[in-house]
């Protein structure tokens, strides 16, 4: 009896719920990697219905669309916020934190002295 389920499959379950995909889609995209982000996008769509699906609720082909999400794709800011939408996300700006880390040295001798 198999035990364990892969990794795709265990996102597609869990993607499937809209609460789950907007967490996810929000934690991706304040990590700042657009690459991801589209891959994010990809397997959201996939667990909710497909590309297809995606592809006729924003009015784009599915080929344009696998283009856009690609690795290489480049979509503009109104492309993504359409595509977002359908699953009721939207775009969101943060301050981008500038105060230094302290390294690990750092942060465990810290701790010593406390």
């Amino acid at each position: 009896m198999k035990r364990t389920v892969s990794h795709a499959s265990f996102m597609r379950k869990y993607l499937a719920g809209s609460e789950e995909a907007v967490a996810y889609l929000n934690s991706v995209l304040e990590d700042g990697d657009i690459p991801f982000l589209l891959k994010a996008i990809r397997t959201v769509a996939g667990a909710q219905g497909g590309m297809g699906k995606l592809a006729k609720a924003v009015g784009m082909s599915r080929t344009s669309l696998y283009k856009t999400l690609s690795p290489t794709g480049n979509p503009g800011i109104h492309t993504l916020e359409r595509i977002l939408a359908v699953y009721g996300v939207r775009l969101g700006f943060f301050p981008i934190d500038k105060s230094p880390r302290p390294s690990a040295h750092q942060s465990s001798s810290r701790q010593a002295h406390l």
